[in-house]
């Protein structure tokens, strides 16, 4: 390859490159907490809600990381479990009712006014 298409070559690339799509850095990886008082007894509605991550384009594994919290169907274990979820830092906690949608929000609410970032990104 001569000079002139070795340099030619080396320009293109370098003004093409911000138009390429970036892969997502780890930092970058989103981690969702799901919390539910019974996980088994309602899989459609974690399957229906993976499906719109796809949907999106998210990829589990690679572009988001799921954490799954079940009481197992003991509605009391919840709170604790949602403080859980909140001490692992997921970006967002998503729940199938007000009950554990409460219980998220308290334990946020806690974490946060003890000094605790709820995301690993602040």
């Amino acid at each position: 390859m001569d000079r002139r298409a070795f340099i030619g070559a080396v320009t293109v690339g370098l003004l093409i490159a911000p138009l390429a799509p970036e892969a997502p850095q780890a930092a970058e990886i989103a981690r969702i907490g799901w919390l539910a008082v019974n996980l088994a007894a309602n899989p459609h509605l974690r399957e229906a809600f993976l499906q719109g991550l796809r949907d999106l384009g998210y990829v589990e594994g690679r572009t988001v990381v799921i954490e799954d919290r079940s009481a197992e169907g003991k509605p009391e274990r919840v709170p604790a479990l949602a403080a859980e979820l909140v001490a692992l830092k997921v970006d967002v906690i998503v729940t199938s009712g007000t009950p554990q949608a409460l219980a998220a929000q308290h334990a946020t609410r806690r974490a946060m006014s003890q000094g605790c970032p709820s995301s690993p990104r602040t």
